[in-house]
């Protein structure tokens, strides 16, 4: 599989090195020598230095013979005439274009059905939207993601010190909360295990499990978190993915107050709204957040454009009593610090983008795909054909190699946890784990033998 990346950015440099390591053929374009230089000193891909809307750049990266081109700068309109030049000189290249105007939003459609074509639109910020409100329908979860529209959470929690489940192996787990949940893997001292059932509980570990809707409360209360509604929220920045979660506040009955720095933004924001309170002034400032109460705020959610705040301003909201915080962070570097100093939800657009991607990078009948938080591993809803060797045998006898685990079957209407002896069959939408350096031998199951090339 060729790919084509147009970008070099944070995005594009961390697309290439997941797909780098696992020895596809890439190409990067940037017209940044910066970007480039830094990007060639650390992966191990083609990188061209020029412009991605250029129809001679794009020749010369070798479109034609291209699978899929990536157009993932931080210019929505680069990212469009890339796009055009590229549905010129190869239709029949895969698109994908990171569009995230709001100006934009009600032409998507028009952009797939007619020039240029983009097969997939991006719009990570809409993607963080999502991920804030499972971050507030699910208490303490530092990731959450969706399967089966919704029928399945995959749910990661951190073990405390002192809680009744430290120590129980995982077979005892059902019996200790009422409920069978199926714990699909361990993070401890920054190792990824996929455990069995002997393996045990131990506080400090980021505990990974799935389960049904109506699963998560017994869960939840047996690891300590007090399931209650949001019925506040603080949001500290008023930029678009602000705005977008305001609006989505809003339509749940949700009070939202908005901090916004700028006075004209402030201004464009309080005319714009319907319910939400907008506050002109700095989120950072102690004497500003105790005067809207921050104390009986259920959420203090930080998405400005600067990082540095957002981290700020979400340590100082849990020092001033706030009963959580949610933290937008762009650069990847930043989340292994985040735990440390007491940040344990947190956003990114760019991750969010990058699962939009692999999902449409992966071969097979591939549904969604996430992303674990410290990227130790993927979780992919693909859908079982007749022709896999996996469907009709139980699941202790499959050949799913070491470092990958079935963890959830729909079947129609019907939600299953699976254990050894479940059994897959034609149709089912299955779910499943898997650590960076089986992915490619997870692809060739679902692509050679889902599929039958």
């Amino acid at each position: 599989m060729k790919i084509i990346i147009v970008g070099a950015g944070e995005v594009g440099f961390h697309i290439a090195s997941r797909l780098a390591y696992e020895n596809k053929d890439v190409v990067v374009i940037d017209k940044d020598p910066e970007a480039i230089r830094k990007l060639t000193e650390s992966v191990d891909v083609e990188a061209i230095n020029g412009s991605g809307s250029s129809p001679v750049v794009l020749k010369a990266a070798g479109l034609r013979e291209a699978d899929i081109l990536l157009a993932v700068t931080d210019s929505d309109e680069a990212n469009l005439v890339a796009c055009l030049m590229a549905d010129v000189i190869s239709p029949t290249t895969k698109k994908l274009a990171r569009i995230r105007g709001g100006d934009f939003d009600l032409y998507h459609d028009v952009f797939r059905d007619n020039a240029p074509h983009i097969d997939t639109i991006i719009n990570p910020e809409i993607e963080v939207v999502k991920t804030i409100e499972l971050f507030l329908s699910v208490p303490g979860a530092v990731d959450v993601s969706e399967f089966a529209d919704g029928r399945l959470k995959f749910v990661g929690l951190y073990m405390q010190q002192g809680n009744r489940l430290a120590g129980i192996r995982l077979a005892e787990l059902p019996e200790k909360i009422g409920y069978r949940a199926l714990v699909a893997a361990i993070v401890r001292e920054d190792e990824l295990i996929i455990p069995s059932g002997e393996h045990r509980l131990l506080p400090g570990d980021l505990v990974y499990f799935i389960s049904e809707e109506k699963g998560l409360e017994p869960i939840l209360e047996g690891f300590n978190k007090q399931v209650k509604p949001v019925r506040r929220v603080l949001i500290v920045g008023g930029g678009r993915i602000g705005t977008r979660l305001s609006e989505a506040l809003e339509n749940k009955s949700i009070h939202t107050k908005i901090i916004e720095r700028s006075p004209a933004r402030a201004g464009e924001l309080a005319e714009q709204m319907r319910r939400a309170v907008v506050i002109q002034g700095d989120g950072s400032d102690q004497r500003l957040l105790v005067e809207e109460n921050i104390r009986e705020m259920d959420a203090v959610i930080t998405v400005t454009d600067d990082e540095e705040t957002n981290i700020l301003v979400s340590l100082l909201a849990r020092r001033m009593g706030a009963a959580k915080t949610i933290t937008r962070l762009n650069k990847f570097s930043y989340f292994p610090l985040m735990r440390a100093i007491g940040i344990e939800q947190v956003v990114s657009p760019r991750l969010s983008a990058v699962n939009t991607i692999l999902r449409h990078i992966r071969r097979g009948k591939v549904l969604s795909v996430r992303t674990l938080t410290a990227e130790q591993a993927e979780v992919l809803e693909a859908e079982a054909l007749e022709t896999s060797d996996i469907v009709g045998k139980p699941l202790r006898w499959t050949n799913m190699p070491k470092g990958s685990l079935v963890i959830g079957i729909i079947r129609k209407d019907q939600v299953i946890i699976p254990s050894g002896e479940s059994i897959i069959e034609p149709g089912d939408r299955i779910i499943i784990l898997a650590q960076p350096q089986v992915v490619s031998k997870i692809e060739k199951i679902l692509a050679v033998k889902l599929e039958f090339f």
